[in-house]
């Protein structure tokens, strides 16, 4: 029997993973709770001896000050009793029992009891195995591919892979191998549920790390990532070492390694760039493949004003703004981009408008001595300058305005047409004879 039980106990080691003590616990638990379900018998305990499989079962109690539990506690004094050097903390056994008193109904609690707990164990044991990798990078099979998820085995347990956390230019096969970024390791009633993803950032530096050896060994840093799955990333990267090309020792030779990283994730375009302590230098290469004329900081605002060639003003901005949204996450500055002949345009407009500003005091001092004149002379041609915007197929009369001799000609016109009429066509010929000097 000490033997099956220590055999036993390896096999559980081997299979599941457990440690041989804490399987050895968790037996003397399942025990305990078979002996201790039958009423007075909860000072019960139990002990096996891992090497030789021997158990054994006592009696004890706790030694305490005042007692709460007359069942499991008593006190220093009754200790003594039992052992003279007991002290408040002690387990004193009092009663050891024979194994014959392990019944068949307390056998069978107890093996229930054990493949409860041991199932309970290997789930903590798997729990603290992917808990501990949180943040890392995981390879697993797919195993299903249901509409919401998709389910990956990665040895103990089983990653969800969730639509949201899914790159859109990458499709899942059964049974194909695929690396994933842990998110999050949850406890749940079924074992330890595992959260992966691939459209993280932490996963695209976890990639750099194992393609650049530089980045692994921490002489290239990764200082920032900015990334949309599926679409463009970009990497600021700095040297640790002088004298070290933190964007040659990235991109490899001939692009080999970033490369590497590009196919791994699908095609995804990825920009290397060299991060920099400057503000305005690392704005200027975060818009990088546009070439950058200016870039003036704004501290207060956290605004970076970037000047870029009128040419480039569409690469800079990138398809649907994506190139400068990239570059403001990457560098945590809000990005303002503007052409040189926009700027060149602005500045020559404010120019003239301050330009203007010192005649303007002058013109409104001489404004009071112009007024009489000039309504002399609007009064005089009042008639022909109405008469002309008359003459214009888009002008209209003001509603304030007399009728005029011309509108005058309309109404004949109407009055002719309409068997109404009550005015003879001879009467508008004066009146058109005036309009004529």
């Amino acid at each position: 029997m000490s033997r099956d039980f220590v055999g036993a106990l390896l096999q559980l080691n081997a299979e599941k993973g457990v440690s041989r003590e804490q399987l050895v616990r968790t037996v003397e638990e399942a025990i305990q709770s078979a002996y201790r379900r039958s009423p007075g018998d909860e000072d019960i305990h139990v002990r096996i001896d891992a090497e030789s499989g021997k158990v054994r079962v006592f009696r004890a109690r706790l030694v305490v000050e005042e007692v709460e539990d007359p069942l499991t506690q008593f006190t220093v004094s009754e200790a003594q009793a039992v052992q003279p050097d007991a002290e408040v903390g002690d387990l004193i056994e009092t009663e050891q029992l024979d194994q014959e008193a392990f019944g068949r109904i307390h056998a069978q609690t107890a093996k229930q009891v054990v493949l409860q707990r041991l199932h309970e164990a290997e789930r903590n044991v798997v729990f603290d195995e992917y808990a501990s990798r949180e943040g890392e990078l995981i390879t697993g099979t797919v195993s299903r591919v249901e509409p919401r998820a998709i389910v990956l085995d990665v040895g103990k347990a089983e990653a969800i892979l969730s639509t949201t956390e899914q790159s859109p230019l990458e499709h899942y096969r059964i049974g194909q191998n695929v690396k994933a970024y842990v998110l999050e390791v949850r406890r749940t009633a079924k074992g330890p549920q595992i959260y992966v993803s691939r459209t993280h950032k932490g996963f695209l530096r976890r990639l750099f790390e194992l393609e650049v050896p530089e980045i692994h060994a921490g002489t290239v840093e990764v200082k920032a990532i900015a990334r949309e799955a599926g679409s463009r990333s970009k990497v600021a990267v700095a040297s640790r070492q002088q004298g070290l090309d933190p964007v040659g020792a990235t991109v490899g030779q001939r692009g080999a390694r970033v490369q590497a990283v590009v196919a791994e994730l699908g095609g995804e375009k990825i920009d290397v760039i060299e991060w920099s302590e400057d503000a305005s230098t690392f704005v200027a290469k975060a818009l990088s493949p546009a070439q950058v004329i200016e870039v003036r900081i704004d501290e207060e605002h956290r605004i970076a004003n970037v000047v870029v060639p009128e040419r480039m003003l569409s690469l800079a901005i990138g398809r649907e703004g994506q190139n400068a949204r990239l570059a403001a996450k990457l560098t945590g500055w809000r990005i303002d981009i503007r052409s040189d002949v926009s700027v060149a345009e602005a500045a020559k407009a404010e120019a003239a408008a301050e330009a203007e500003a010192p005649a303007q005091p002058d013109a409104e001092a001489e404004a009071p001595e112009a007024e009489a004149p000039e309504a002399v002379e609007t009064a005089a041609p009042a008639k022909p300058k109405r008469a002309r915007k008359l003459a214009e197929p888009a002008a209209e009369t003001a509603p304030s305005e007399p009728e005029t001799d011309v509108p005058a000609k309309t109404k004949r016109r109407k009055t002719a047409a309409a068997p109404e009429a009550s005015q003879p066509p001879a009467e508008a010929t004066p009146i058109t004879e005036e309009v004529a000097p």
